[in-house]
């Protein structure tokens, strides 16, 4: 009875509330990567991504002795303890910096007669390296879920609900990045601030996500507000066309 206590509920709704919050980033990913994909299999690239980023939490969670002790010191450089959580970290950061500038110079680049055009994306170079992603994104998930919790049941659930919570939303935010390109831009904008956040924190530099969340959700607010006084230009230049 234990198990399904006011206290073990509470843990739930707050830790799958927290995943979700800390799956942002890696539904972007997920939308950004599945993007090159044909229309047809871009569906399909999510629910696969999505469903490694929950496998590889939920392996993660019963592994726990391990995935813990990847936080031990292994040396020290400039004083500062490293570990294979910093190095892991610091890895992800990197590829994530260059994955995302990369993608940001192929968009600049889309509409230029000159450039040769890009070589077609492979569905399974996709997932690769989205699994890839998922696993960096997932040590942090995993280690915040054990701070709050002392049931690996209400971990692995939390997991479940925020994983099929994002994989609803990927959908959407993936339709909307597609429907207007400017927010791709902000979203690779989003995974480079991420890549920065990452190679800090693997270099011993701790960055409180807050503030990334923070600047992108202002980002944001003003790229909708801009979208908003477009659309509204738009139909007034409609309304004075039709009026003459």
């Amino acid at each position: 009875m234990e198990l399904f206590s006011w206290e073990a509920l509470a843990a739930l709704a707050a830790l799958t509330s927290l995943e979700i919050v800390l799956g942002i980033d890696n539904v972007v990913f997920v939308a950004v990567l599945a993007g090159r994909l044909p229309a047809p299999r871009q569906a399909s690239a999510r629910r696969l991504g999505l469903g490694l980023a929950m496998l590889t939490r939920i392996a993660l969670l019963f592994a726990i002795t391990w995935t813990l002790s990847l936080t031990a010191p292994l040396f020290e450089m400039l004083g500062h303890a490293v570990s294979w959580r910093g190095l892991i970290l610091l890895g992800g950061g990197i590829f994530l910096i260059i994955k995302a500038t990369h993608e940001i110079f192929a968009q600049m680049e889309t509409n230029d007669p000159r450039r040769p055009k890009a070589k077609a994306v492979s569905f399974w170079g996709v997932i690769t390296q989205i699994a890839l992603l998922d696993m960096i994104f997932s040590l942090d998930s995993v280690i915040t879920a054990v701070g709050m919790s002392r049931h690996l049941w209400v971990m692995v659930v939390a997991i479940v609900l925020a994983v099929a919570i994002m994989l609803i939303f990927a959908g959407v935010v993936s339709r909307f990045i597609e429907r207007h390109p400017s927010f791709r831009v902000l979203a690779l904008a989003f995974l480079l601030l991420v890549g920065v956040m990452l190679t800090a924190e693997g270099m011993g530099q701790h960055i409180d996500r807050g503030y990334i969340y923070f600047a992108m959700a202002f980002s944001l607010g003003v790229e909708l507000l801009n979208l908003k006084i477009q659309a509204k230009r738009a139909r007034t230049a409609q309304a004075v066309s039709r009026a003459a």
